[in-house]
Parts: C-alpha cells; structure tokens; sequence
C-alpha cells in the first residue's frame, strides 16, 4: 500500500509541473528504501503503532551505519516531509504519519576556481587547426558562457538560438522547476559567440542538418549533459584548471560577490528560490578573507 501511494504522490509532482524529472527521480530513490522497511516492520511488527517512532530511529541508525552522510540523511527527511504533507491530506493516512527529526550536517563550501587562476581559460594559445575549429571554439564558448552567466549544465544543453538576444545581451534559460529567467551574458562572451556562430552552421552544412539548439555534437545534434561535462573538464584540463560545469557556476557567485555585487542580484542570476541558498557563497568569501588576514596581518598567530 505504501508504494502505491508514493507512486500517487510522484505523479502529482510531475504533473505540478514545478519539480525536474530528476528531483521527482531522487525523492524516489530516497523514499522507496525507507517505506519497503517499514512495510517490513509492520508486517513482522502487527500490534505496533504504525508510525511507532522507533521504526524511523532504526531506520536512521541502520543507514548511517551503512556509511550514509548526515546530509543525504537530511535529504531523505526533507523528502520524507513532503510526502507526508501529501498523507496528511487523507484522514485515513495519518496514523502512518512520524515527528520528523532535524539532522544536523556541515555544510560543504562549494568549490571555485580563483580570479587569479581564471585567465587561463580563456587564452587562446592553443593551436587550432582548421579541422578543428568549431570543437575548440565550441568547447570555449561552453566555458565562457558557463562562467559568464552561472547557468546550470542543463540549462547551457537546453539553450536555442531564439533564447539568444543579442541587441539586448541577454539569454533567456529554462531552469529547476521549468521557471524561465533571462540572464545577463557580457559583451565579450558576445564577441565569442559570434565567432562561433559561423562555425556551428558550417557544420550544419556539412552534415546537412538542421537544429534549434546552439551547442551541438560533432553530428550537429544537441549535446548530452555527459557530453558537456566530458568536454568542459577536458577543456579546463588542457588550461592547466581542474573543474566541472558546477565549479564554474560556483566560481560565477563567488566572484560577483569578492567584486562587490549585491546577494538578492546574484539570488535572481542563478535561478535560486531561496535566499539561503545564496547565503553559502558568503562562507567562501569569509574563508577567502581569513586567509588574508592570517597571511598579512602581524596579529593574526600565524607563523610566517
């Protein structure tokens, strides 16, 4: 009965709309584990309450134990909430409903790549063969534009040539939840891309194909997101930069704030519902300062 149920609830969430397949995928995987457990223990267990307490602490234990982190822990309570606001809306369902503990974790400070090592992706001083132009100038751009904008590595595959306004600067994204927001790209990230442009229709011309979309594969077809991910981090590695598609975004934040951009600004660049999530590239810049302090200032106790 649980599964189905959770099935009834997946449903819905694809079909509000507000929710990615792969978060409606997640909650899936986060969900299903615990619910066959606890059809186990009902069925082993048939005088206990249904959302006897215990079963949820043994679960926890159980999984950290197994080696799960206090986060994906977090994660799957988060979760687990949501679905049972949705019981919670049936009266006959109530009696599977359980007090939800907090759990605490450390929250990782997102990783970055450093203004000062950030040139080097962005030199052209690499030789590129005729043959290979539209792969370099297309790997390039896909960095450019990524550091650029702070967009998603799904959302850089799920760009158009109609999402492009260039008399305006501006690029129009579809992100988590299909919300649709436009994003500012820079003049010289223009300049870059139309020398790509050229590039991208000549190959279109050799393969005698036709696509909306601006990045594509050496068949002229839209890029998968492994394939981005292949190609940004062989990229970034022939520059000497160790990265994925996230460190760029990440570096995007960081650098808007080190340089002095407002938190709410970068919040509606990236696409975040929150402001809390926003908030975590605050704890970079504070770490940044730290060192600072402790490498030039006489008080600071460290020993130079």
């Amino acid at each position: 009965m649980l599964l189905k149920l959770l099935d009834r609830y997946l449903r819905k969430l694809r079909s509000d709309g507000r929710y990615a397949p792969r978060t409606v995928d997640a909650y899936r995987r986060d969900l299903q584990p615990w619910l066959r457990f606890l059809e186990q223990k009902h069925a082993e267990l048939p005088d206990a309450a249904k959302n006897d307490p215990l079963f949820l602490r043994l679960y926890l234990r159980l999984r950290s134990e197994d080696g799960v982190s206090n986060r994906s822990l977090a994660r799957f309570l988060s979760a687990l909430s949501g679905f049972q606001r949705f019981l919670a809306r049936d009266s006959g369902h109530r009696p599977l409903i359980f007090r939800l503990p907090t759990m605490k974790y450390r929250a990782r400070i997102p990783e970055f790549v450093p203004q000062s090592d950030v040139g080097k992706l962005f030199e052209h001083d690499r030789a590129v063969q005729d043959n290979k132009r539209f792969r370099y100038w297309r790997d390039f751009l896909m960095i450019a534009m990524l550091y650029a904008t702070g967009i998603r590595r799904e959302e850089l595959a799920g760009i158009k040539l109609a999402d492009l306004d260039d008399r305006a600067g501006t690029i129009t994204v579809t992100g988590k939840g299909n919300k649709i927001r436009v994003v500012p790209v820079g003049d010289v990230t223009l300049d870059d891309l139309r020398t790509y442009l050229p590039l991208r229709q000549g190959l279109l011309n050799e393969r005698q194909a036709q696509s909306p979309y601006l990045f594509l594969n050496k068949n002229g077809g839209r890029l998968s997101l492994r394939s981005v991910d292949r190609l940004v981090k062989k990229f970034a590695a022939e520059a000497g930069v160790e990265l994925t598609p996230h460190t760029l975004r990440h570096s995007f934040a960081t650098h808007l704030l080190e340089n002095g951009a407002d938190l709410m600004l970068i919040k509606e660049i990236l696409g975040h519902t929150s402001l809390s999530t926003t908030q975590k590239y605050t704890h970079i810049t504070a770490e940044s300062m730290k060192k600072a302090y402790r490498v030039a200032h006489p008080r600071s106790g460290s020993k130079k």
